[in-house]
């Protein structure tokens, strides 16, 4: 079976490799082929996967629908003519039939129904969380907001339709309360689970000591807070300057406590700017390689920069992203693929709105309304210790947090369960 996957976008990219994973080791008859439609795709050449058409990225990086003029400046830079060329690519490869699978939004779903061959969808954009949740309609500030649910789904009709189609042979998306909208308007909607959850299992586990006064040790213990500043230069810098900010309001309302802070770093940002503007706000970095540190906490690795400042440590990582989600007791996060992660594993995320283009306040809003109470909007950075301090108090809450994020995101393994009904579906 011959099977084009299609994605939109970075992230899209990488929950399309976990699924296409899954497919070549569930089934070694496969034919496989991707072809991205932002970006490069540099995530399928991890699984040697060919790449059918033209790729290239454009100037909005894909936040396309963020603001306008990013997709004027796509426009100037050839983005009618890139997916002409990418159309025309689908074409020519369905000639010969197979399937497609369309990962990401309305994009590559539209290209899959107008390939003329059977395909599936793995809807990564939406949620009904963002209008509603088990207890009903959101509350909504303006008119325009109040009208974004008026079809009865977060879905818009011709996008349900184009899920309808007969040769739609099976719709995943992200969450129980999005499949079960889906269902009502009669489209093969399946609750596998998210694959952004697949892959984050820990590499470094902290050592956990029982004794009889556990609690005065919890007390004492650092603090740990991830820090997550998102992955696109160069906003991913400014980001970082507002989330130091806050770090200093929490080391202040912590102290003496120590406040281990875990900078999760993209591998394509420079960490220089980073170190930069840590040495600016007077932290100084450590070449003990964390001698100084909460060993039980968190272990230094050579290639990780740490530095430290009265009651607080910074390690800046690019290469323990999964360690920092699990041993962060909250987050500070200006992120999108990233936040919804660590919020996943049952934890609270406190957002920071920057000046964008993907980071913005709308955004930041509306990630708001998709993560729940699992998500802390905080205005000002020098606001975020109070709120921190609020949210650790109250157990009710953490608790409330806990469950709503694994109902948000689900459990892992949404991969392999995910291949597994496309294996029988399209292989039909």
């Amino acid at each position: 079976m011959r099977v084009l996957c299609l994605s939109n976008g970075h992230g899209e990219d990488a929950i399309a490799c976990a699924i296409l994973q899954q497919l070549q080791q569930q089934s070694d008859s496969l034919e496989l082929a991707a072809l991205p439609l932002v970006g490069d795709g540099r995530a399928y050449a991890q699984l040697d996967i060919p790449i059918i058409g033209k790729v290239q990225t454009m100037p909005s990086g894909g936040f396309i629908y963020m603001d306008g003029r990013q997709l004027a400046r796509d426009v100037k830079g050839g983005l009618l003519q890139l997916t002409l060329a990418q159309y025309q690519a689908i074409r020519q490869y369905c000639k010969r039939g197979g399937a497609i699978l369309a990962v990401g939004d309305i994009v590559p779903l539209l290209f899959a129904w107008l390939s003329g061959v059977p395909y599936a969808f793995v809807g990564t954009a939406k949620s009904e969380y963002y209008l509603r949740d088990e207890a009903g309609i959101l509350p909504r500030r303006s008119r325009r907001e109040r009208w974004e649910g008026w079809s009865g789904s977060v879905y818009l009709p011709w996008e349900r339709w184009l899920m309808s189609r007969r040769r739609c042979k099976a719709v995943f998306p992200r969450d129980g309360l999005t499949t079960e909208t889906l269902q009502k308007f009669s489209i093969p909607a399946l609750d596998l689970g998210n694959p952004m959850m697949d892959g984050l299992e820990p590499s470094r586990r902290p050592s956990v000591f029982y004794a009889s006064d556990i609690e005065l040790q919890e007390t004492k213990r650092s603090l740990i807070i991830t820090l997550l500043p998102g992955s696109r230069p160069p906003e991913a810098y400014a980001n970082w300057q507002q989330i130091l900010q806050s770090c200093l309001s929490l080391m202040k309302a912590f102290s003496p406590r120590p406040v281990m802070f875990l900078g999760a770093i993209s591998p394509g940002l420079n960490l220089e700017p980073l170190c930069q503007s840590l040495e600016l706000q007077g932290w100084h970095e450590q070449n003990d390689e964390g001698g100084k540190l909460d060993a039980s906490s968190f272990t230094v690795h050579p290639s990780e920069v740490v530095f430290k400042k009265e009651n607080g440590t910074v390690i800046l990582t690019q290469d323990a992203y999964n360690d920092c989600l699990h041993q962060g007791d909250l987050a500070i996060a200006m992120a999108g693929t990233a936040t919804e992660q660590f919020v996943g594993l049952g934890k609270p995320a406190i957002a920071l709105p920057g000046n964008g283009p993907q980071f913005t306040p709308a955004f930041a809003e509306a990630q708001s309304r998709l993560l729940g109470p699992s998500l802390i909007l905080v205005g000002q950075p020098a606001k975020v210790a109070h709120v921190v301090q609020q949210v650790l108090r109250d157990p009710d809450r953490l608790q409330l947090i806990a469950e709503n994020g694994l109902r948000r995101m689900g459990e892992s393994g949404a991969a392999y369960r995910i291949a597994s009904c496309l294996l029988e579906r399209l292989g039909r």
